[in-house]
């Protein structure tokens, strides 16, 4: 297709400052799919150890939760971890656009305000929630 040159070009990325709000898109989009490739490799193994028996799925919590030493496996933590910020990271996007939807917040400090509360927010709750998990099975 020929361009019509009388048509100027877009500028693309070339003009545009990065902001927040860049951002918080760009990871809603790689949140979703960390969600769906992440979250559904480790649902299917979760299933299939369910349904491959009771060593199976007592080899599957083990590997998840700890070691034979009753420390935390390092690698399944931090994915564990990962999968629990990209979920609530793509909430807090979710409940912002849904706003955004509503014709509030498109002022540049409310929507600045609000992509960066997304982030502070979804770190915190992981935090929050990992923290409570750690400190309620050490007792």
């Amino acid at each position: 297709m020929a361009r019509n040159p009388g048509r100027p070009l877009s500028p693309h990325l070339t003009i545009w400052k990065w902001g927040p709000h860049m951002l918080v898109s760009i990871l809603h989009r790689a949140t979703g799919v960390a969600n769906a490739i992440g979250g559904g490799i480790l649902l299917i193994w979760w299933l299939l150890a369910l349904a491959g028996g009771e060593a199976s799925y007592a080899r599957f919590v083990d590997l998840m939760t700890s070691n034979s030493s009753g420390r935390l496996n390092l690698i399944p933590a931090l994915i564990l971890v990962g999968l629990t910020w990209t979920i609530l990271q793509h909430l807090c996007s979710g409940v912002r656009h849904l706003l955004l939807d509503t014709g509030a917040g498109y002022e540049l400090k409310t929507n600045k305000t609000g992509a960066i509360a997304t982030m502070i927010v979804s770190i915190v709750l992981t935090l929050l929630i990992w923290g409570s998990v750690l400190f309620l099975g050490a007792q």
